[in-house]
C-alpha cells in the first residue's frame, strides 16, 4: 500500500504539470509564471488529496471493495480533499493554482486513481509479485494461518507453497497443502523457491532442525517465527501463539522521551483543532439531548486508564437516566432499548464522545489509544484474557487501532478479538500510525462502520 501512495503521489503532481500545460497551452508568458515553484504547489495537491484517499480507506491493506464501493470511495475522497484544499487556497492564496488548472488537474487524477486500483487489483492478484512462504509445522499453531489468513486481502503480500511436517508433531493441516523434505528443508526451500521459512511449531524443543534454518538464514531466505508473522501481516498480536518472551525480546513498546512529547504534542493539536472545528456541532447535540430526555446532557463514567488509574470520561448522555438502575453494568448492544432517539444518532456517528476531547487535553486519555473500559469489566478481562492489562500500559485513545480494525464488542470474545488489535497497537505505536489511524477513523465515522 505505501508502494500505491508514491505512485498516486507521482501521478497526481504530474497531473498538474499536465494540467497546466493544456491550460497555458497559447499563453507562453502564464505558462512560465505558472512554472514559479509548480513543483511544491502541485505536491501540495498531491498530499491533500492522498491524505484524503487515506481517511476513505483506500491505502488499507485489508480492504476488498467491490467496483462500485471502490469508485464510491474515490469520488467522495477528491470531493473532500478538494474542499480542503479550497479553504488551504482561501487561506494562503500563494499555493493557489488557479480554477482550470485545479479542474484539469482533479480531473486527470481522479481517472488515474480509478484506473491504477483497477489495474492494481489485477496485477497484483498473481503469485510472481508475491512473496513465497514455506512453513514449517503443520500442527495447530501452522494451521491456525488456514483460519486467520484465509482471505485473498490477508495474502495480499505472501502466497503458501505449502506446509512440511515434522517428525513426531501433529499433523492438522489439509494433506493437499504438506509438502515432505525429502532431500532436507534446505532443497526443498530452493526447489520452491521460498523467500521465507515461517516457524510455527507446537513444540519447538528438541524438534527445530536449527543447523537447516541457519543455513537458509545464510543464503538470504527469511526466517520468521508465526508470532512476528502474524504481527507483520495481520497487524495483530495472536494470544494464542505469543509468549511473553516473544513479547519481551520482539522489540517495540517504545516509551522514549521524544515519543513521548511528539505524543502529546498530537495529542494537543489534534484535539485542538477538532474542538475548533466541531463546537457547533458539540451545542446543537447538547440542545437536542436536553429537549428529548430530562436528565444532564452530559455522562461521567469511571475507566481505567494508564498504569490501571482510574479516570472519569465525560460523554453526551445517549441512554435513559435509569439505564443501570440496579448498579450493574452492562455494555452496550446492537439496538440498545436504554437508547434514546438522540442518542441512538449520536452514538451510531460517534458524536457522543466528543467531550473526550477535554479528557484529551487533560492528560487522562491520548487521542490514538486502546479504548478504556469500566473497572467492572477490566477485572473480569484481566481474569479471562490473556495479557489483558498489557494494553494499560500506555494511556488508552479516543480512537484506536482496533476501532478502525475490528467492530463494536459486547462480550468477552470481542474484547479478546480487539485486544489482539490493541497489542499490535501498544507494541507499534508512534507518530505514523497514529495520523493513519487518525484518517482511516475518519472513514469509520462517515460509513458508520462499528458504532452502537
Amino acid at each position: 500500500m505505501t508502494v500505491l501512495w508514491y505512485v498516486d503521489l507521482a501521478v497526481i503532481v504530474l497531473a498538474v504539470i499536465g494540467a497546466a500545460n493544456l491550460r497555458f497551452s497559447g499563453d507562453p508568458e502564464g505558462h512560465m509564471a505558472f512554472l514559479q515553484n509548480a513543483t511544491g504547489r502541485a505536491l501540495l495537491v498531491g498530499l491533500a488529496l492522498t491524505g484524503s484517499m487515506a481517511m476513505f480507506g483506500l491505502y488499507q491493506g485489508h480492504l476488498r471493495p467491490r467496483t462500485t464501493d471502490l469508485v464510491l470511495r474515490i469520488l467522495l475522497a477528491f470531493a473532500f480533499g478538494s474542499g480542503a484544499l479550497l479553504v488551504l487556497y482561501y487561506a494562503f492564496p500563494p499555493a493557489y493554482i488557479g480554477r482550470g488548472v485545479l479542474a484539469i488537474a482533479l480531473l486527470l487524477s481522479l481517472v488515474s486513481a480509478v484506473v491504477t486500483r483497477l489495474t492494481a487489483g489485477r496485477l497484483f492478484e498473481g503469485d510472481a509479485f508475491k512473496r513465497r512462504v514455506l512453513v514449517l509445522g503443520a500442527g495447530v499453531n501452522a494451521d491456525i494461518i488456514n483460519d486467520r489468513l484465509r482471505r485473498r486481502s490477508d495474502r495480499a503480500g505472501f502466497t503458501l507453497v505449502g506446509f512440511v511436517p515434522l517428525p513426531g508433531q501433529k499433523v492438522l493441516v489439509d494433506h493437499n497443502m504438506l509438502v515432505q523434505p525429502i532431500n532436507g528443508i534446505v532443497s526443498l526451500a530452493e526447489e520452491l523457491n521460498v523467500a521465507e521459512l515461517v516457524v510455527a511449531l507446537d513444540e519447538r524443543r528438541g524438534a527445530l532442525p536449527m543447523e537447516e534454518m541457519l543455513i537458509c538464514a545464510q543464503r538470504g531466505l527469511r526466517v520468521t517465527d508465526l508470532s512476528s508473522f502474524f504481527e507483520r501481516e495481520a497487524g495483530m498480536v495472536s494470544l494464542s501463539v505469543s509468549d511473553p518472551s516473544w513479547l519481551v525480546f520482539s522489540g517495540g513498546f517504545d516509551h522514549s522521551l521524544p515519543r513521548r512529547l511528539s505524543k502529546r504534542f498530537f495529542d494537543v493539536v489534534a484535539a485542538m483543532s477538532l474542538l475548533l472545528l466541531s463546537w457547533p456541532v458539540m451545542m446543537l447535540v447538547a440542545l437536542c439531548v436536553k429537549l428529548e430526555s430530562p436528565g444532564p446532557v452530559l455522562y461521567r463514567q469511571v475507566r481505567v486508564g494508564e498504569l490501571g488509574q482510574e479516570f472519569e470520561l465525560v460523554k453526551f448522555r445517549s441512554m435513559r437516566v435509569d439505564a443501570e438502575a440496579d448498579g450493574v453494568a452492562r455494555w452496550a448492544s446492537m439496538q440498545d432499548d436504554r437508547s434514546t432517539r438522540v442518542g441512538g444518532f449520536i452514538r451510531k456517528t460517534r458524536l457522543d464522545e466528543l467531550p473526550q476531547l477535554f479528557n484529551v487535553l487533560r492528560g487522562e486519555m491520548s487521542f490514538v489509544g486502546p479504548r478504556p473500559e469500566r473497572p467492572q469489566f477490566v477485572d473480569m478481562l484481566a481474569r479471562q484474557v490473556r495479557y489483558y492489562n498489557v494494553r494499560h500500559s500506555i494511556k488508552p485513545g479516543l480512537t484506536g487501532w482496533a476501532q478502525v480494525r475490528y467492530p463494536y464488542g459486547a462480550s468477552v470474545v470481542d474484547a479478546e478479538e480487539k485486544l489482539k488489535f490493541d497489542l499490535f497497537y501498544v507494541k507499534n505505536h508512534g507518530l505514523l500510525l497514529d495520523t493513519l489511524i487518525l484518517l482511516q477513523t475518519i472513514e469509520v465515522v462517515l460509513f458508520q462502520r462499528g458504532g452502537r
